[in-house]
């Protein structure tokens, strides 16, 4: 379900890949539901390639999502994305205890509880990638 969440820098909020046209992506806000382009030259990445570091390596945002999902009950969370960055800290311990305190800075915690609760309030509960059927 991941893949077909879109972030695009520069634009506020998450975008659901629509379809492609010759050039573009048409995408549709998360939060208006209005459909726009998104062009070769703005930077889009799928929330499904997007991981983050810990201590053994890197941990896929899908999982992370589902470990925020597990701690908030499926709701939105508990904590603000504007909150004071060692309470960020702290909060993420909690969901994701061996994250590389190095690398993940308060911005992408932030990042990443907008995003939580962006998906949450659209309806977008499923973080887990879909099991891709290898029947021979």
């Amino acid at each position: 379900m991941l893949k077909e969440i879109l972030s695009i820098s520069g634009r506020p909020g998450l975008f659901r890949l629509v379809s492609q046209a010759k050039g573009a992506l048409v995408v549709e806000s998360l939060i208006t539901g209005k459909r726009n382009l998104a062009y070769s030259h703005d930077k889009v990445t799928s929330l499904g390639d997007i991981a983050m570091y810990t201590e053994g390596g890197e941990l896929p945002l899908s999982e992370v999502l589902t470990r925020v999902k597990e701690k908030e009950n499926g709701v939105v969370a508990t904590i603000s994305p504007k909150a004071d960055k060692e309470d960020l800290r702290t909060y993420f311990g909690e969901v994701v205890p061996d994250f590389d305190r190095e690398r993940v800075y308060p911005t992408d915690i932030s990042k990443l509880i907008s995003w939580y609760n962006l998906l949450i309030q659209s309806g977008i509960t499923d973080f887990q990638p879909k099991e891709e059927n290898t029947e021979e």
